[in-house]
């Protein structure tokens, strides 16, 4: 029985984390891996291996969703100056102001997921 509750628990918090991507869709007009690679990305230039790191998405997954922000103009990709074969990613302006504005509206966090953002800050 305790394996299945463990299911029941994850299908939960998928339902809620799908709440909260609905929401930043219909709000920003981004998904929720989008918004976590605008996240990651931040103010720096960074590497699509550092965006890995920060996201926990697999390497392919986050070239995909790097591919559809920069559909959507808000990152921009770079030649690294030393290593031809490096990609830098930084935002665009266009990525800069949604990020901004997920940051001062911010998002309604479903019931499911509040107690973890409560204790967010005790983590870090």
């Amino acid at each position: 029985m305790e394996k299945i509750k463990c299911i029941c628990i994850m299908r939960e918090l998928l339902k809620a984390l799908s709440e909260l991507e609905t929401q930043l869709i219909n709000t920003y007009g981004i998904s929720l891996n989008e918004a976590m690679v605008l996240c990651s990305i931040g103010g720096e230039t960074v590497t699509a291996g550092t965006i890995v790191e920060r996201t926990g998405m697999t390497p392919s997954h986050a070239s995909k969703t790097i591919s559809l922000i920069e559909k959507k103009e808000m990152v921009t990709r770079h030649l690294g100056r030393q290593d031809k074969r490096q990609m830098y990613f930084t935002l665009t302006e266009k990525g800069k102001n949604c990020l901004e504005e997920i940051k001062k509206q911010g998002v309604d966090i479903p019931e499911l997921l509040q107690p973890l953002f409560s204790t967010y800050d005790e983590v870090k």
